[in-house]
């Protein structure tokens, strides 16, 4: 069988979910390459690979795309990685930097500002370093494991996830394992249950405890902070109320204009079927 090319996140929540890929058995039928967010889309788009945890944004902007169902990173809680942060109080900011590195992330930020926060604000690209980004602009966008590094008690901070939840009562989806529609004629039948059990295996106690002892060091955290995090912060499950909350940030994406119309939502089973 042809090996699947998997183009996963270098960030820290996602070594649950890499799991077995790493330490057991499943990374000997796939090809895996680590990357950014946004680059892990552009190689889906490009067809340089197969399967990726992309932004839950991306999905909206490739065509062709299935989801495995069941896996997500999400929140349902403050979720600490997805910040913005800022020089000035909220009802203050008029310019803001944003993070290249994830699409779902700036359109979220996007639709903060134009459905709560308040609208006409200019947005910059930029890449994460936060004194750089304010420097010349009121606030920055700050994903990932540089979020979790941000010193909080220089800046005012908001939790973007903790954000939403508040105004929307659902759970915010950040990126989900996505597959392109033609390498499913390549894929095992049972290529969901791979990435749900490399999920499962990667949030047992013993393998959270080593995870812990790997990422503390690089990202200057204590252990106990870094399964907080894991265990505390993210959300593994691609779950109804996830799916809810998915649907209404696609929706409101497209109201203002952050994301092309809300898609529709088609799991690898459902593709299956129709293909067969």
């Amino acid at each position: 069988m042809q090996r699947l090319r998997i183009s996963a996140i270098s960030f820290l929540n996602t070594a649950p979910l890499m799991w077995d890929f790493e330490h057991g058995d499943a990374g000997s039928g796939f090809d895996i390459s680590y990357t950014l967010p946004s680059q892990c889309a552009a190689a889906l788009r490009d067809g340089s690979a197969d399967i990726g945890i992309i932004p839950a944004a991306a999905y909206a902007t490739i065509p062709n795309l299935v989801i495995l169902p069941g896996v997500a990173i999400a929140s349902r809680r403050p979720v600490r990685s997805i910040l913005l942060v800022s020089k000035v109080p909220l009802a203050k900011i008029q310019t803001v930097a944003l993070d290249t590195s994830s699409m779902t992330s700036v359109a979220l930020t996007k639709v903060l500002f134009a459905k709560w926060w308040g609208a006409d604000k200019s947005f910059t690209p930029m890449a994460p370093d936060v004194e750089r980004m304010l420097e010349a602009h009121d606030a920055g966008l700050v994903i990932g494991d540089p979020a979790l590094q941000v010193d909080r008690s220089r800046y005012i901070t908001y939790d973007l996830a903790e954000e939403w939840i508040r105004l929307t009562g659902k759970p915010f989806v950040f990126a989900f394992w996505a597959v392109r529609q033609t390498a499913l004629e390549h894929a095992p039948a049972d290529l969901a249950a791979v990435f749900q059990q490399s999920r499962d295996h990667g949030l047992q106690p013993e393998s959270l405890n080593q995870i812990a002892r790997d990422w503390a060091p690089r990202l200057r955290l204590s252990e106990a902070g870094v399964k907080g995090y894991l265990t505390e912060n993210i959300h593994y499950y691609l779950d109804p109320a996830c799916l809810e909350g998915l649907e209404l940030f696609y929706r409101y994406s497209a109201e203002i204009g952050a994301l092309p119309s809300p898609p529709e939502l088609i799991f690898t089973e459902t593709a299956r079927e129709v293909a067969g």
